[in-house]
């Protein structure tokens, strides 16, 4: 366990050592113990988190906030649209001054080929640690909640089989941070992960690569499957949801074209019984209900989303308290 880890940024999991990224799962589950006792733990009394949105969010923010609450600090909420941020205040500017003002920088920023950029500029300006609550690239605290979740809900991972799939949806096209995460993280627990996607619904190069290395390393496994009821087969954990064909074009609605060619990807009890018996299904939600997977399953015994939700929590304070 590693006792010193005040001003690191976490931006992606995959700068963290093996044993660093223990540590914060060890803090999340004795902060979640001392949430469920009641037991009170201000270790962040009189420290103030800058939370910028540059993106809609409901978990995100609400998990934040709660979580500096809980810690005796308080969450700061900044939106782009109505402040400077939006239009006149550069990376530098927000890094510095904010870093001056505040204990922590969290940001919230999807945009293509600008989001990491732009989070990894004001970690350098900053003297607080910056965190990433979502960018084009990453997602770390969802991927810290679904290995806190997985190691609750089924033990060791490096027992079980992930299968982390693309999933049809509707709403928009959305963000690749979060499977890219996910790939990530567990492959560096030893999990056996598939990334089942069509063709056109490719991760970066650089990230499937590092997870390959990941997976070599922690003598797991990592394949890539373009069959959705092949990633189903004998899985353990089912993580199934929609990301956009970026990758493939830029463009939006032609991404929403390539998409209807995959209405069928959708996460149903037949698909479901084609895994373990004893397999659970994830997603960071929202979900589109009946669309990305079925009520039946979303709200069936084999659904731990509510769980994985609640996590976000725990795997955010933890981090919080470990580095501010």
């Amino acid at each position: 366990m590693q006792t010193y880890l005040k001003g690191r940024d976490m931006i992606t999991t995959q700068e963290w050592t093996k044993d660093e990224l223990d540590t914060i799962i060890t803090v999340a589950l004795e902060l979640k113990r001392r949430r469920a006792m009641g037991e009170q733990h201000a270790l962040l009394d009189n420290k103030v988190l800058a939370m910028l949105f540059f993106f809609a969010s409901t978990r995100t923010r609400a998990s934040f906030e709660a979580g500096m609450a809980q810690l005796g600090g308080h969450a700061m909420f900044l939106d782009s649209t109505s402040t400077q941020i939006g239009h006149g205040d550069t990376w530098k500017e927000i890094g510095d001054i904010l870093g001056r003002y505040n204990d922590g920088i969290a940001i919230r920023n999807v945009d293509w080929d600008v989001g990491n950029q732009y989070i990894r500029a004001v970690a350098e300006a900053s003297r607080a640690p910056v965190m990433n609550m979502q960018c084009d690239w990453y997602h770390p605290f969802q991927a810290l909640a679904d290995l806190l979740t997985v190691i609750e809900q089924k033990g060791d991972p490096s027992n079980l089989t992930f299968n982390m799939s693309y999933a049809y949806a509707s709403s928009y096209q959305k963000p690749i941070s979060v499977p890219q995460s996910v790939v990530l993280l567990m492959t560096r627990y030893g999990a056996k992960v598939r990334l089942t996607r069509p063709p056109e619904f490719k991760l970066f190069p650089e990230v499937i690569a590092q997870a390959e290395e990941n997976a070599r390393i922690s003598h797991g496994s990592f394949e890539i499957l373009e069959d959705f009821e092949e990633g189903m087969r004998g899985a353990d954990v089912v993580y199934a949801k929609s990301w956009g064909s970026m990758l493939t074009t830029p463009d939006h609605e032609e991404s929403a074209r390539i998409s209807e060619k995959y209405r069928d990807w959708i996460t149903d009890a037949r698909r479901m019984d084609m895994a373990n018996d004893d397999a659970i299904y994830m997603h960071p939600l929202p979900a589109d209900r009946n669309i990305e997977v079925t009520d039946e399953v979303i709200d069936g015994r084999w659904s731990r989303v509510f769980d994985q939700a609640e996590n976000r929590l725990h795997a955010q304070k933890a981090v919080m308290a470990l580095t501010m």
